[in-house]
């Protein structure tokens, strides 16, 4: 896990024309996407294909719950209070969840997602452009990935030492979009290996269902600073 220092970061939507700036306290972040490897040795089952590549199809419930179960294997409090039908990631699979309800307690150790605010704030990493640096040295997307999905560490780190911020898989955010218009929808940033270079910008927010499972669709983990 890297820390991420203190911070701001102003957030823009283009669609409401809408743009608000987060005060983002320390935390911890993977430097990488979770791997398949990550969620096969959580959940006790062998991973077909190559193991090391990030955890694509994997639905938000997937997510949390994942957090939920490395911070159990390692002692910590779980940061997810988690009601309702359980998702089939207990089993290996990526599930609906459909009724269940999540609580995030803030006070927490344990594993969960970065907020939007913090997810930007790390992938800019002090810098104030679209990206940290030149797009096909730091992030594979439609333009050099070759239609694929690749390894994670591969291409050049933002000066925080994060990689794949940009490109390669869109990654799950805590927040929700916009509950108003997309009720549960939950923010994803960073863009992904088929999308064109418009679309890995450290701004750009997209939304989806939090049921949905996609080969271009992962996660990294954070955690709180320790006290």
């Amino acid at each position: 896990m890297q820390t991420i220092q203190a911070g701001s970061v102003t957030i823009a939507d283009r669609r409401t024309e809408r743009s608000w700036t987060v005060e983002v306290a320390p935390f911890l972040l993977s430097p990488l996407q979770v791997t398949c490897r990550a969620i096969g040795e959580a959940y006790g089952f062998e991973v077909d294909g190559d193991d090391l590549l990030p955890a694509t199809s994997t639905s938000w419930f997937d997510a949390v719950r994942f957090c939920n179960r490395i911070s159990e294997l390692e002692g910590l409090q779980p940061a997810y209070a988690i009601t309702g039908e359980a998702s089939s990631a207990e089993a290996g699979e990526s599930g609906p969840g459909e009724r269940e309800a999540v609580v995030w307690d803030r006070a927490a150790d344990g594993y969960r997602l970065p907020t939007e605010a913090e997810w930007e704030h790390a992938c800019r990493a002090g810098t104030t452009g679209p990206r940290y640096g030149e797009l096909g040295e730091i992030a594979w997307y439609r333009g050099n990935s070759g239609e694929r999905l690749h390894r994670g560490g591969e291409l050049a780190a933002n000066a925080w030492g994060l990689y794949d911020m940009i490109g390669n898989a869109w990654e799950w955010c805590w927040d929700i979009y916009d509950a108003a218009v997309y009720r549960d929808y939950r923010v994803i940033k960073g863009g992904g290996w088929f999308d064109e270079h418009w679309s890995c910008r450290a701004g750009v927010r997209r939304r989806t269902m939090p049921t949905l499972s996609i080969d271009d669709l992962g996660f990294r983990v954070a955690r709180n600073m320790p006290r």
